[in-house]
């Protein structure tokens, strides 16, 4: 086996996604889905399509950054491609975990979940995705924020200069980007 010899794409696709905590995560009530916190940052690590995930400084993950208040945790990645995380998000395990989140996460009346196309090799920050999510909500799906019911090309983002990167490239304070290594079997 090698490692994979992908030819490396011009865009990739980054995705906030926050909720609500219905309880703490110390709440008995929220052990099971810590408790799948590890296994399911590790499966998307290791998913063919992953780039990278937000992560809090030497933490496993990123639950303890509240930076859109202090009852809502957010979830951040890069994928190389919308199918990559369309395939992790709808045909793994993952699948089973959304089915229940109901019993962890408050119902949402506005988006929660924006997408956006970033240059390869650009880590959006905490503040780039948010403003991402605040394009969403104000304004609808366009090329500089979507969702997967209305998704964009990166070609057809790149036609539209207002769905660039407005902010610098650079890691959000007091967070650490984790990166997959590149898997065998990819």
């Amino acid at each position: 086996m090698t490692a994979s010899q992908h030819v490396p794409r011009a865009a990739h696709l980054a995705q906030l996604n926050v909720a609500t905590l219905r309880y703490p995560l110390d709440d008995p009530r929220m052990a099971a889905f810590v408790e799948l916190l590890d296994p399911f940052n590790a499966a998307a690590d290791a998913t063919p399509g992953f780039v990278w995930r937000l992560v809090e400084e030497g933490a496993a993950d990123a639950t303890e950054l509240r930076p859109a208040g202090e009852d809502v945790i957010v979830n951040m990645s890069v994928w190389e491609t919308r199918e990559a995380l369309w395939d992790f998000a709808y045909r793994s395990g993952h699948l089973e975990v959304m089915r229940r989140r109901r019993e962890w996460f408050e119902r949402h009346v506005e988006a929660h979940l924006v997408l956006w196309w970033v240059p390869a090799g650009h880590l959006p920050t905490i503040d780039e995705a948010l403003e991402r999510l605040a394009d969403l909500r104000e304004h609808g799906p366009s090329p500089r924020a979507f969702t997967f019911a209305s998704s964009y090309t990166a070609a057809e983002a790149g036609r539209h200069p207002q769905a660039q990167p407005t902010l610098p490239a650079h890691a959000t304070e007091g967070a650490n980007p984790t990166r997959a290594e590149p898997s065998p079997m990819a």
